[in-house]
């Protein structure tokens, strides 16, 4: 049995103010001395980086979809190791869940996993347009799921002293307690672009002064004392934490992976590379916009997400490292690339030259493709042998043409393969959390360390 304090912020829809007051909470928490552990429910990529911030440690994703509702409580404990409490943000509306064929209504909402986590939820409701109603909307949230404990709500963008009396009144008669009350902050915003959210690691000390003020506004309008004796009331959890090294075996070798990084390249989960590490990789970072070459001794590249198509202009300039990332593929040497990873391999972005590894031509799209895929491997790579099966996500506004080479490395529905698996690369626009495959990791480390032994040999000769 492990103790951890524990909470999640919910709310009855999207855009009620969920990051802003799970920022504002961490931060708040943090700034009295509290080691917090920042979560985010679902696949999201964004909403964690203003977690860390705030946090000063990794936010971390939890999503039963990508890697399985055993592996949740685990993957919790890990990324708490050390906290006095996790704060975990939910997903959409409270029980909005995956619509797939394969899982029931409410798979992989905060619900779930707010009932794999027993924790009590917050709910955030955005009060602006409603006064007495907010009890009946309360009370159907309190109520339509017994196994979900709501625990408390925030009322967000309050307009008055007497808006506020009259929604705490009518909640009083709900039974639920109100934890605090914020008013509305038009001056408080934070910029979005074409896929949400502009990520914290692009807007530096913007953002930080983002951070620090939502968490002033919380601690001015938040019971934080009320908030952390909820977190208390979480039970034991009967779970250990996960362990990247009790998923995969060492290399006999310590081959070097190089994971791009930077403003360019933020989409991530923690969990990959500490996997790739686990199985015996020496991990490094390359920022793709300002390093000249990857680090001397590469023996593979892992090409994550983020918005290259923001930086497309300044990625193709860096005409050096696109020729050694052009020069590693040539070699076949192992490279896996999601999404943004494809458009930097591709031969041009918006008419911009990239990397050329692959003969593909990218651009952005009229349209947003979104959504969860079960997906199985068309052709063997250094990340899956034929016939794996994965789960994973689309998120982009950029389409590829053709969509797939003649060596597809997915294929999630019958109107055709999708992805380019050439050689040692493996690119496509699917999303994967590796701790939910850790097999992906072994298989890749260990088609790196051949790259190691040779270059070994070539320093002796």
């Amino acid at each position: 049995m492990t103790r951890l304090p524990r909470v999640v912020v919910a709310a009855p829809s999207s855009n009620a103010g969920k990051t802003s007051v799970t920022t504002g909470l961490v931060a708040a928490l943090s700034a009295r001395g509290l080691t917090v552990s920042p979560h985010k429910v679902g696949p999201d990529y964004i909403d964690p980086g203003y977690h860390g911030l705030a946090a000063g440690r990794p936010g971390r994703n939890l999503d039963p979809w990508l890697v399985g509702e055993e592996r949740i409580a685990p993957l919790l404990l890990h990324g708490a190791r050390g906290a006095d409490l996790a704060v975990v943000e939910g997903v959409m509306g409270l029980f909005d869940g995956a619509t797939h064929p394969s899982v029931e209504p409410g798979f992989a909402s905060t619900a779930h996993v707010a009932r794999l986590l027993q924790a009590p939820v917050v709910l955030v409701v955005d009060a602006s347009s409603q006064a007495r109603s907010v009890a009946a909307l309360v009370h159907g949230f309190a109520t339509f799921d017994p196994a979900v404990r709501l625990g408390g709500v925030v009322l967000n963008r309050v307009g008055s002293d007497r808006h506020e009396a009259i929604l705490r009144e009518a909640l009083g008669a709900a039974g639920v307690p109100v934890l605090g009350a914020i008013r509305r902050l038009d001056t408080l915003h934070t910029p979005s672009r074409h896929l949400g959210l502009v990520p914290a690691a692009e807007r530096s000390a913007e953002a930080v002064a983002t951070v620090r003020r939502l968490g002033q506004v919380v601690a001015d309008g938040v019971d934080l004392d009320a908030v952390l004796r909820l977190a208390r009331t979480a039970p034991d959890l009967a779970a250990r934490p996960w362990d990247p090294a009790a998923e995969v075996v060492p290399t006999g070798s310590r081959p070097r992976i190089a994971v791009a990084g930077g403003p360019a390249f933020t989409f991530g989960y923690a969990e990959n590379a500490e996997l790739l590490a686990a199985a015996g990789a020496e991990v490094v970072t390359v920022d793709p916009l300002r390093d000249e070459a990857l680090p001397e001794g590469t023996a593979g590249l892992v090409v994550g997400g983020g918005f290259p198509e923001v930086y497309a202009a300044e990625l193709s300039a860096n005409e050096s490292l696109r020729a050694d990332v052009a020069a590693l593929a040539a070699r076949r040497a192992p490279i896996a690339a999601e999404c943004a990873g494809l458009l930097y391999l591709a031969r041009e972005l918006d008419g911009v030259p990239m990397c050329g590894v692959l003969d593909v031509a990218t651009a952005m799209a009229p349209r947003l493709t979104l959504g969860y895929r079960a997906a199985v491997a068309v052709t063997g790579s250094v990340l899956a042998p034929a016939g794996t099966r994965v789960r994973g996500h689309e998120f982009h506004r950029t389409h590829a043409d053709p969509p797939a080479g003649p060596a597809p490395a997915w294929q999630w529905s019958r109107t055709g393969a999708e992805g380019f698996v050439s050689g040692g690369v493996h690119a496509s626009y699917l999303h994967l959390n590796w701790a939910g495959a850790p097999e992906l990791a072994q298989r890749f480390v260990t088609a790196c360390a051949p790259a190691v032994r040779t270059e070994h040999a070539r320093a002796h000769r």
